[in-house]
């Protein structure tokens, strides 16, 4: 009895020893990668794609680190030169920023990764090509946002006026926004909404595809600005110099069904429809349709803003970095973002199909034929100087919409600055 109790006692120590010996090789081959995002209680997507990573590669622990939205780009890239930084995956949110990270050498050409992988670049629709930087890529889109409209349906049917088409021009729309306008003060009602990005207002400009906004020569804006600073000048939109005072979020007015209208990104599709079910959006009837269009350009043009993922150069966690980088690019993180109610960067008909049955999406027809766009632009293509054109640009805007300058000074801002850089 002895001699078997002491059998299975050494047969025991040799088998926890084979255990915290495999417990330790396990522990050695667990790897921890640090995503670098913003937002992250406010964006549905982030938690479901670790999910699914860490439940297909157990041996890989994802953690973020949220930078905040406001000063993102700036943070950033202040923590990847400031040495000692953890960050491995980079989540890229504008061409500017993206630019800037190139030009700092901090991300990680992802040519070779791509090859030896054989990623099928078609798949991302042309757009890995606009991304490319002297013949080198270093971003993997995982989204792709486009512009469109929102309307609150309540608002219309108590003006009285027909909803939104998929076919209306921007003097149509700005003759509908202010049948919309309504009431006084506190109450008042208006017809639409222009955030304090300069993309509201700027981006009709580029959908004939005539222009981008690092052309050097911005003339052709000059219409848009008139047509909004009307629409401001009538009280039918909330003044930007109060947006700007007040620090208003988008959202703000639209939940509080102070707006009828909003041209703003797809991005709010699966915001909107998460605020509805907490109650926090009192915007419970509400529509999408495309983008207003300018005369004599096709229904469905917008523009377009693109979300990578990129590797950080001194990640010394490469290889895992990378393959966490394919998978959200990939199908596989198209899918989960789908169900979310967000845009992958692969969009197929059953990526459609996923996002327009997600319960709170509009159910009727024009909504989801709303989603179908014909062409798209980049809201501001890649360039080396594209962070400073960005703020030339910005400066100007600023200046027009406050109206301390004309619109033709304005333009002419813009027309010298990014000349004067150009030269550089």
């Amino acid at each position: 009895m002895t001699k078997h109790w002491l059998r299975r006692a050494v047969a025991g120590t040799a088998l926890g020893l084979f255990v915290a010996g495999a417990g330790a090789a396990h522990a050695a081959d667990q790897v921890t990668i640090n995503w670098a995002l913003w937002d992250w209680t406010a964006t549905p997507y982030y938690q479901p794609l670790i999910d699914a990573y860490e439940a297909a590669h157990p041996n890989v622990k994802i953690t973020y680190t949220d930078l905040g939205s406001t000063d993102y780009d700036t943070v950033l890239q202040t923590q990847l030169t400031g040495g000692g930084s953890d960050l491995d995956v980079i989540t890229i949110k504008d061409i500017p920023g993206y630019a800037n990270l190139i030009s700092a050498k901090l991300l990680t050409p992802l040519d070779d990764y791509i090859a030896a992988q054989k990623i099928d670049k078609s798949r991302y629709g042309g757009v890995l090509e606009n991304l490319a930087v002297d013949g080198k890529v270093y971003t993997l889109p995982f989204r792709s946002d486009f512009w469109l409209l929102y309307y609150n349906k309540d608002l219309f049917d108590k003006a009285g006026v027909p909803y939104p088409t998929n076919d209306m021009t921007l003097d149509q729309f700005a003759d509908m926004a202010h049948k919309l306008t309504s009431g006084f003060g506190p109450s008042k009602v208006y017809g639409t909404h222009f955030h304090v990005w300069r993309s509201a207002v700027e981006l009709p400009g580029i959908f004939d595809g005539k222009h981008t906004m690092i052309d050097g020569n911005y003339d052709f804006l000059k219409p848009y600005y008139e047509r909004v600073l009307k629409l401001q000048d009538d009280g039918d939109v909330m003044s930007y110099a109060q947006l700007k005072t007040s620090n208003t979020h988008y959202s703000g007015p639209f939940y509080n069904q102070q707006i009828a209208t909003m041209p703003m990104g797809s991005w709010f599709i699966a915001t909107q429809i998460a605020k509805v079910k907490s109650g926090e959006s009192k915007a419970v009837h509400w529509g999408l349709a495309k983008y207003p269009h300018p005369d004599g350009v096709a229904p469905g043009s917008t523009a377009s803003t693109i979300t990578g993922l990129s590797v950080a150069a001194n990640s010394k966690h490469q290889d895992a970095a990378l393959d966490f980088v394919k998978f959200v690019s990939g199908p596989e993180g198209a899918a989960v973002i789908a169900k979310t109610g967000t845009f992958p960067a692969i969009t197929t008909d059953d990526v459609l199909k996923t996002i327009t049955s997600t319960p709170g999406f509009p159910d009727d027809q024009g909504s989801k034929d709303a989603l179908v766009t014909a062409n798209r632009y980049l809201e501001i293509p890649v360039s080396p100087i594209a962070a400073q054109i960005d703020l030339v640009l910005n400066q100007a805007h600023d200046a027009i919409m406050t109206e301390s300058e004309t619109i033709d000074q304005g333009i002419a801002d813009m027309n010298k600055g990014v000349a004067a850089l150009q030269k550089k």
